[in-house]
């Protein structure tokens, strides 16, 4: 569930109460701001206050270690952090006439020392909303990289234990994917629809699979065919428990409502949790759904087949990775070298164009079986990895819808000097043809929109190509 999870996160967080210490004197800041950042080694330390001096040592981490930082334009980083420093203020009935955006000159270190000067001045008017205010700006300057693989991770707003077992949010999944929601929901087509109800308050409500949603919050989730923010409501981060009221359809019976769902912690099916789920459908086809490219699922991936194997002969296998989170690069290829040896599976580039080819393990047995791979906007990062190189070495074919078009490069973490993660890639993946996948994803070989009224019949159309394909 973590690489899913991390998949989908979004970078909004309710924060903890701002701290009211004073500002320490420069000379008393911490060795660490300012330096290169490294990378962690054992576990961690107790997560400490944000203050500027770690925005400056993640600013220059971010320049020195980011895929694009050599050419990156910072002014565009501090910029977004200043924004959301007076946005902050606002929300906060605090503006200071001393919030004003120092004049940038495009020299990384003079600008930062603006910056920083500017930033002391408003935070000391304010002590009280210093804390709210460092976090803020941080997460504003890692967003302004527009990278779907880069993140921040602190604990303001971490969820319970509990979350490894318990789902959390309204209890329903819908159409348009958490991804498409908390970045371009213009991807996503209409209508909203229930594609799963998970538990929760959407059980609560009797929400089932097919439920146009028509509106959320009184605001329509679609204008002139786009997805409109409204989406987003549907997916709420821990620990916010606003209510969304939503107003539904039933297509089958006509009727009309509204329910107020309550965002919460629900127990989850045992069965979802497993990165791994297979059956035989039809006999002879070996169906595996894979949530994610975790520690050792390729391995768990050819178990399932070989148990599905015995003492039959199979006509071939459908993977589905509809809602596969992604994971390990090193986990994508091993999958993939089961189904073609001497292949490039894709390229790690560095910003002035130098690539690292990505291979097959040939040391990996041929499962010398047809391939089909349900795929859909719930598949980014490892997993369009694995579907580019599919539709590119023809090593099967993909059914279904685009892919979710995040898959920048594979993250690295970089220990912050209050014991936070920054995670960011260092290099720009490329597929097989060495084509461009981030932002724009992997388009099937067979276009199999979802619709709601599959959804209400149970019905799946995609599964249903992906076996007349193999039967052929």
């Amino acid at each position: 569930m973590t690489a899913v999870r991390t998949a989908a996160a979004g970078l909004a967080l309710l924060l903890a109460a701002a701290c009211t210490a004073p500002t320490p004197p420069r000379s008393q800041a911490s060795a660490a701001a300012g330096t290169a950042c490294a990378r962690p080694s054992g576990s961690l330390g107790a997560e400490t206050p944000t203050t500027v001096d770690v925005i400056e040592q993640a600013y220059f981490c971010i320049l020195d270690r980011y895929h694009a930082g050599a050419v990156l334009d910072a002014r565009s980083l501090l910029a977004a952090g200043f924004l959301a420093l007076t946005q902050e203020l606002n929300r906060n009935g605090r503006d200071v006439p001393e919030a004003i955006m120092p004049a940038l000159t495009g020299d990384r270190k003079a600008d930062w020392a603006a910056f920083e000067t500017a930033y002391r001045k408003v935070t000391d008017r304010v002590p009280d909303l210093r804390d709210k205010l460092a976090v803020t700006t941080l997460e504003a300057i890692v967003a302004a990289l527009g990278d779907d693989h880069a993140r921040w991770a602190h604990d303001a707003g971490r969820p319970p234990d509990s979350y490894d077992v318990d789902g959390y949010g309204l209890g329903l999944q819908v159409s348009v994917t958490s991804l498409q929601a908390g970045g371009d929901p213009g991807a996503a087509i209409p209508p909203l629809f229930v594609t799963a109800v998970q538990g929760g308050a959407a059980q609560a409500a009797g929400l089932r699979p097919g439920d146009i949603i028509e509106a959320v919050n009184d605001s329509a989730p679609f204008i002139d065919g786009r997805a409109t923010p409204a989406v987003a409501a549907l997916y709420p981060d821990y620990p916010e428990a606003r209510p969304v009221e939503l107003r539904l359809l039933r297509q089958a019976t006509g009727r009309r409502w509204s329910v107020t769902l309550t965002p919460g912690l629900f127990p989850q099916d045992p069965a979802a949790l497993r990165v791994v789920q297979s059956k035989l459908l039809e006999d002879d086809v070996a169906y595996v759904r894979l949530r994610g490219f975790a520690s050792d699922a390729a391995n768990r991936v050819f178990k399932a087949i070989a148990r599905l194997r015995t003492g039959r002969t199979l006509s071939g296998v459908v993977l589905d990775l509809r809602d596969n989170g992604g994971g390990s690069p090193a986990e994508t290829t091993r999958l993939l070298s089961a189904f073609g040896h001497g292949k490039v599976t894709a390229y790690q580039c560095t910003v002035d164009g130098e690539c690292e080819a990505m291979r097959t393990d040939d040391t990996v047995e041929l499962l010398g079986l047809p391939l089909v791979v349900l795929i859909g906007p719930g598949c980014p990062s490892a997993c369009e990895h694995f579907s580019a190189a599919v539709k590119d070495l023809r090593l099967g074919q993909l059914v279904g819808t685009r892919t979710a078009g995040a898959v920048s490069g594979p993250a690295s973490s970089y220990l912050l000097s209050n014991n936070t993660l920054l995670g960011f890639p260092s290099k720009h993946h490329l597929g097989p043809n060495r084509e461009v996948i981030d932002r724009i994803g992997v388009p099937p070989d067979h276009h199999v929109p979802p619709t709601a009224e599959d959804a209400a019949a149970g019905r799946d159309p995609a599964l249903a190509k992906a076996l007349t394909l193999l039967h052929k």
